[in-house]
């Protein structure tokens, strides 16, 4: 379970730092997608600390299914409930949308998004991959002191 989460915080750091690498180089639409990816791999290891994480691009309603289950401790809740916000603000819908754009409208991912949404977009990844880290760290602690 630990090799699972540990992937996934890497990877969810890797997207982050492409992210304020998109920012500096006022690349919006790829900042917003990286920043994305950060949130769903911050969420995908923080589900990893409780069950196998399969393909989604959707974790936040697994995060809320296992905060309901009861299956994290008391301890951590709070930041597990604010990491399935961040992931449902940065969720499918921006995902299909910094990829495809919006059919609809004719608007392409590169007209969808400004710099005010890339920052935006970073900061909540920032802020999941650092409450997923810190839950990490707990729970991963938490069982090693059980052994």
């Amino acid at each position: 379970m630990a090799s699972s989460v540990e992937y996934r915080l890497k990877i969810a750091q890797g997207f982050l730092d492409e992210s304020c690498q998109d920012v500096a180089l006022d690349r919006w639409r790829s900042a917003v997608d990286n920043a994305q990816l950060a949130v769903e791999n911050a969420a995908k290891s923080v589900l990893a600390l409780v069950a196998p994480v399969g393909r989604t691009h959707n974790p936040a309603s697994l995060l809320r299914q296992a905060l309901q289950d009861d299956q994290f401790p008391a301890t951590c809740k709070d930041q597990v409930q604010r990491v399935a916000e961040c992931a449902e603000m940065l969720g499918f819908d921006v995902h299909v949308q910094t990829d495809y754009g919006d059919e609809f409208e004719g608007l392409t991912p590169w007209e969808l998004f400004d710099e005010e949404d890339a920052r935006e977009a970073l900061a909540i990844a920032e802020e999941a991959v650092d409450l997923a880290q810190a839950i990490a760290e707990t729970i991963l602690g938490e069982e090693s002191g059980d052994e």
